[in-house]
Formats: structure tokens, sequence, C-alpha cells
């Protein structure tokens, strides 16, 4: 891992950064057109002085880009580690059914070799943290008008933030998950809830497993999903398909298994030009290929759903290079239905041929 101190340094240093890619070592230089990206933060924030910015909007955004870049070092270290972010209730005591479950579902998690990201508070959260461990434990900590320490799992550790806005933190929830567990809560945990449902269903975050856990024989998560059910998908507010990205249980090893085979086939996607590419574990064999171009047919936008190696534009994503693709043409619009189709692919593309 690279030293801490020494990145500050490169951080401020006040050097073009041609000098800084030739002082360092190789398998340390910037990705290539970083540096157009970064000079162009630079000259928008030139662009502030010369619209008169107040002092409240610089202040503003001066704090939530200081924050996206000191979480941003943190997590990078673990960039390539699989973790799940636990949404819940700060007011719940480890004697709560919901904190035992979510203290069982934390250890279970980490067992498979995941991390868990929690806001780091008491409750649910601390719950999280509680089963999975200190060392497998990132801890996102919101800075309240009142007093809120992290929890002793994650206090004084190095994967510790403390932000100020709520917009950074709930960035960084999503950014950096590729699964996300809910258990009972109250306003935050609804708030949360409903955001990563937009986000997945507009397209906004990529799609990835979303699980509400109820304490065994619970029904806080079951009432929910009798509304979302007749209120909204009885008004025709959302498509039938949208009840796909989320699924409710009270069974721990259906929320483990929810969000671990997910990833059993399916690997990630990536859009290259106007076509979507899903990176998988395996190929899918013929059968199972006829299969997705007949039921399937209704998300795209044009042509049909082919297999191949990895595009020349997905050059930058060396790590991936040998795993197999599903590459068409989709709409961007039925992301319930693209959870659908990578469902069969995780049920069917894993099965002996």
């Amino acid at each position: 891992m690279q030293d801490p101190q020494q990145s500050a340094r490169r951080g401020t240093t006040h050097g073009s950064f041609e000098q800084i890619n030739e002082d360092a070592h190789p398998e340390e230089r910037l990705p290539p057109g970083i540096e157009q990206l970064v000079q162009q933060i630079r000259e928008t924030a030139d662009k502030l002085l010369r619209d008169g910015a107040t002092r409240a909007d610089v202040k503003l955004l001066n704090t939530a880009l200081k924050e996206l870049r000191y979480s941003f070092k943190i997590f990078t270290p673990y960039r390539t580690v699989r973790k799940v972010t636990v949404f819940g209730s700060a007011r719940l005591p480890a004697t709560n059914p919901a904190y035992q479950q979510a203290a069982e579902f934390g250890r279970r998690i980490a067992q498979a070799g995941w991390m868990v990201i929690t806001g780091a508070a008491s409750g649910i959260m601390e719950a999280g943290m509680v089963g999975a461990g200190r060392d497998k434990s990132i801890g996102v900590n919101i800075l309240l008008p009142f007093e809120q320490d992290a929890n002793p799992i994650i206090r004084g550790d190095l994967k510790l933030m403390n932000l100020k806005y709520f917009f950074t933190r709930k960035l960084l929830f999503v950014k950096e998950a590729d699964a996300v567990a809910l258990f009972p809560g109250g306003f935050g945990t609804q708030d949360e809830c409903f955001e990563v449902l937009t986000l997945v269903q507009t397209g906004k975050a990529q799609i990835f497993p979303i699980v509400m856990v109820d304490e065994p024989g619970g029904d806080y998560w079951a009432r929910w999903h009798d509304y979302i059910r007749d209120a909204l998908l009885g008004r025709k507010l959302i498509s039938p398909a949208d009840l796909s990205l989320f699924k409710v249980t009270d069974s721990l090893d259906e929320a483990v298994n929810e969000v671990l085979g997910f990833y059993r086939v399916y690997h990630s996607m990536r859009y290259v030009g106007p076509d979507l590419v899903l990176r998988l574990q395996k190929a899918p064999p013929p059968a199972l290929l006829e299969r997705i171009r007949t039921e399937f047919p209704d998300i795209l936008k044009g042509g049909t759903f082919e297999t191949t190696a990895a595009l020349p534009a997905e050059a930058n994503d060396a790590a991936l290079a040998n795993l197999p693709r599903l590459r068409f043409r989709f709409d961007r619009h039925s992301m319930g239905r693209l959870r659908m189709l990578i469902d069969l692919i995780n049920r069917e593309g894993d099965r002996p041929a």
C-alpha cells in the first residue's frame, strides 16, 4: 500500500503533472487522462471567482470536494474487494432481534471475503460491524448538530471517515458498494432505501443486489413491500419488472445468497459506445444464449445479443481482459428487465452443460 505521507506530499505538490509522473515509480504513475480532468477542476474553481459566487457557495463546494477526495483516498486500497453497504436504525439495542440479524449478516458476508460499509454509528450500523469485525469494516460517519460518536468497533480506525454533508456520504454508500442490505430503521433508512432504488431504476447506478432483511418472523419490510405493491404498482406508478430490483426476506440464508449469488456468473457491466457489455465469469452456452435472445428482445434498441471477448475500448480494465462478454444494444430504460436477465444468467449459466 502506498505511504499516506507520500500520497499527501504528492497531492499538495505545485509541480506539473509531467514532473510528478517522471518522479514516480512506473506503478504509481497517473492514469491516462487524469491530468486533463484535474485541470478542468481547476478551471471550474477559477470560474467561481468570475461568476461572483457567494462565500457560502464556495465554502460548500470546497468542503464537499475535500470530503470526497479524502474518502476516495481511503477507499482506494480496497477497490478490488467486494463490499456491501448496510443501512438501518441507530436506535436499536444489541438485544433487539434486528440487531442480532444484522450482526450475523455482517459475520457471514465477511466470511465470504466481503467488507461491510455502514454509517459507523450505533444500532444496526454497529451490528453490521460487530459481525464483520474491525478489519472488514469501513465507516462513513455523519457530523450532526448533536454529538454522534462512531461506534467502538470502528472508532479510531483509519477506515473511518467523518463527513459534514449527507449528499457526499450517500454518494459513497452507493458508489463504493457492490450490494446494499437494509434492516429496519426510521426516516433515514427509508430515505436511503428509496434513493438506492431510484438510482438503480433510472440507471444512475449500476445494478447490484438490494435486499431488505426483517428479523425472523418480522414484518417491517413485509409491510413496506405491501405498500410498494398496492400503492405504487397498483396505481401503475412503477412497472412489474421494478419489483425484481429488490428482495424482501426474513431469512438470513436468503439475504446472504441474494448478495453472493448475484456475482455467481455475472461480474460487472460497462457501456462501450451505444452497447452495454456484461462481463461474465463463464460464457453463456448456446442454449442459454438462444433463450436470452428469445425472452429479452424487449430490452433491445436494435440488433441482438452477442458473445464477445474484451473490446478495445476496455483496454484500461486489464484485470478483466480474460472474462467473456455478452454485448447488446440496451434501451437504457428497462432496468428491472435487465436485472431479470442477470438473474437468468446467474441461475442457468452456472449449470453443467
